[in-house]
């Protein structure tokens, strides 16, 4: 089984439990304003790579992941695209013991049977999801990402219904996802579902921005600056999140 993937990262402290290894797989269908990884956009693009070639890098790291409680996450770009190449992926990590976690934007999720049966298939080896939830509005999701929301608050739902274990994500932007009453109407969302055992805030930067330019893409938020500490503690306040 072959995937595209643009990158690995084989110590990621940021991305679930523990010390991580990172697959960043190639392919999103959002066009998010604020996105630091431009580049993973395309898909079929990046390097094809075997599951087995990574099984054999991931072994070597096998020590210093389980002694932290760590594991394996596969980030994008959006890994739903490649859902086949995760299922096989994560049997051969859950042969290791290692614990699985896909961060994801659901920006792909479809209600198709095909796509239900294969992620009730991912799903049997897949231990932890990060959902990132960009923006409750549906309008300004469209206006900040390129789509609806609609599907992606389904996935949510969704993984509720099947009690798999969800951290919720959202990057706080000046201006675009800070405004107090989307989120608590976000909070309200997060609360209306079982499974969360996690709320993440992510301040914006722009620490991406230069590969924008590398691309010849014109930095949509280049007048955006990141948020302050108390409009950070403010969002941490209401979604809830506890010091």
């Amino acid at each position: 089984m072959k995937g595209y993937v643009h990158s690995v990262e084989t110590s990621g402290m940021v991305d679930g439990p523990g010390i991580r290894y990172v697959i960043f797989m190639q392919g999103c269908l959002l066009r998010c304003q604020f996105c630091h990884n431009p580049d993973t956009w395309e898909q079929k693009k990046g390097e094809p790579v075997y599951v087995e070639d990574l099984i054999r890098d991931i072994e070597t790291y096998i020590p210093y992941l389980k002694r932290s409680n760590g594991g394996v996450t596969v980030s994008g770009g959006e890994p739903l695209l490649q859902m086949d190449f995760l299922i096989a992926l994560f049997k051969r990590c859950k042969q290791l013991g290692l614990h699985t976690t896909i961060d994801t934007s659901a920006g792909c999720f479809s209600k198709s049977q095909a796509f239900l049966q294969t992620l009730d298939e991912l799903l049997k080896y897949t231990d932890l999801f990060l959902l990132d939830l960009k923006q409750i509005d549906n309008e300004k999701h469209k206006q900040l990402t390129s789509v609806p929301n609609t599907h992606i608050l389904h996935f949510a739902e969704l993984l509720a219904e099947k009690r798999q274990p969800v951290w919720i994500r959202h990057v706080l932007v000046p201006g675009k996802t800070d405004n107090e009453d989307d989120l608590r109407n976000l909070a309200s969302f997060i609360k209306s579902l079982s499974n969360v055992e996690k709320i993440e805030i992510l301040p914006y930067h722009q620490m991406g921005v230069y590969k924008w330019e590398q691309l010849g893409l014109e930095y949509p938020l280049s007048h955006v600056d990141p948020p302050d500490e108390e409009t950070v503690e403010r969002a941490k306040q209401i979604l809830g999140i506890e010091k």
